[in-house]
């Protein structure tokens, strides 16, 4: 098994309309260098097992996975990748405790209401 070159692997809904709007912004900012590895949470051969979670979490707030095969989510996964593509000032502005404190309730609030906020319902599940 080859080892990583990316720094981080971002997990993220393709259906989102902001979450690809924030995905093109960060595939530039990384322009073919290939520090994040993106994967979309909404394609059909999506595993979250591969990764020990589940559809539901993955769909609830973002997660990254580390190279080393840890799974971060959150604020976590915003700071290191744009940390990735040389904008370390954002992950060192995530380190202070009181912003850190503000920008997780935020993103928190976000993820919470994302499907209201982007005009989807949220997904039912389907009984066979």
């Amino acid at each position: 098994m080859s080892e990583a070159t990316w720094q981080i692997r971002v997990l993220f809904d393709g259906e989102c309309p902001l979450c690809r709007r924030e995905i093109g912004f960060l595939e530039r900012l990384d322009a073919g260098r290939s520090q994040i590895d993106f994967e979309d949470i909404s394609s059909a051969d999506f595993e979250p097992a591969r990764y020990g979670l589940e559809q539901a979490t993955v769909e609830a707030r973002i997660h990254g996975v580390l190279p080393d095969g840890r799974v971060i989510e959150g604020v976590d996964v915003f700071a290191r990748a744009y940390a990735a593509v040389g904008f370390t000032w954002i992950s060192t502005l995530a380190e202070w405790r009181g912003l850190r404190w503000i920008m997780d309730r935020l993103y928190l609030l976000f993820a919470k209401n994302r499907l209201r906020l982007t005009g989807r319902a949220p997904r039912q599940c389907v009984e066979s």
